[in-house]
């Protein structure tokens, strides 16, 4: 008596042929090499020896004995030493019990339209008690170069309520805004109110005025505790949290 497979158990094999297809395809393993290789500890570096083909700017975990795991950037190559830099401090590192993984990628930061209204620092972790960001990409910080020749022809203005910039150094779209300042001088204020007054002029070339087609992304570089608590305290008084996307680094960071 001869047996004939079902339809259905034909169509699981093919759909798990299909399936493993799917997982396999253009997905290429690198390993990851750890090293038990230090040989200098210098301030918040760490100098490895015989680290085979290290990349500049590639991000290495470093595990302590006590089990704890650190950050680091490789700063410099030399042959076969690679000079890391940690992000929080070399205390407990020594080349007994300390191993380094290089993970053969530079630093990522996920991206999604949830980071719309959220706080992060320096390193691009939530500092605002949320939850970790749910990422649609990762995206290299380093960045590429544009070719100004292939650059969009910017013409999407932006006004910011502060005729000095609207009319002597008037900025478009996607534009970065230096603010350079002394002490003394109302540099928090005008940022903070910079971001409360910013807008799409509404031009023949803006298609959509809506809101929603209108972010900012503020950087606070090496501020107090205080400066970084006025400008959230204002952006979500004022309502303008709700568009912005921001990144504080405190001077007392590890990881400045």
């Amino acid at each position: 008596m001869s047996h004939h497979p079902k339809a259905h158990d034909i169509a699981k094999v093919a759909a798990a042929r299909l399936n493993a297809a799917a997982a396999t395809r253009n997905y290429n393993v690198t390993p990851r090499v750890d090293y038990r290789t230090v040989v200098k500890v210098d301030g918040p570096l760490v100098i490895l020896d015989n680290v085979k083909f290290p990349r500049y700017a590639e991000i290495v975990n470093v595990c302590l004995g006590d089990g704890s795991v650190r950050k680091g950037q490789v700063l410099e190559i030399a042959g076969k030493k690679a000079v890391v830099q940690i992000f929080e401090g070399t205390s407990g590192i020594d080349n007994l019990y300390t191993h380094c993984e290089f993970t053969g990628s530079t630093l990522q930061m996920p991206i999604s339209e949830e980071m719309l209204g959220r706080a992060f620092n320096g390193s691009g972790v939530p500092i605002d008690k949320g939850p970790p960001v749910l990422a649609e990409e990762f995206l290299d910080i380093q960045g590429q170069p544009i070719n100004p020749f292939s650059r969009v022809y910017p013409q999407e203005m932006i006004q910011t309520g502060i005729s000095a910039i609207d009319c002597m150094n008037s900025i478009a779209r996607g534009q970065k805004i230096p603010l350079f300042s002394a002490n003394g001088l109302p540099h928090n204020e005008i940022g903070a109110q910079i971001v409360r007054q910013a807008s799409l002029v509404k031009g023949k070339d803006v298609l959509d005025h809506s809101d929603e087609n209108f972010a900012v992304v503020f950087g606070a570089m090496g501020v107090n505790m205080e400066t970084a608590r006025f400008f959230q305290t204002d952006f979500e008084q004022n309502g303008s949290m709700e568009r912005v996307v921001l990144f504080m680094n405190l001077a007392n960071d590890a990881n400045n």
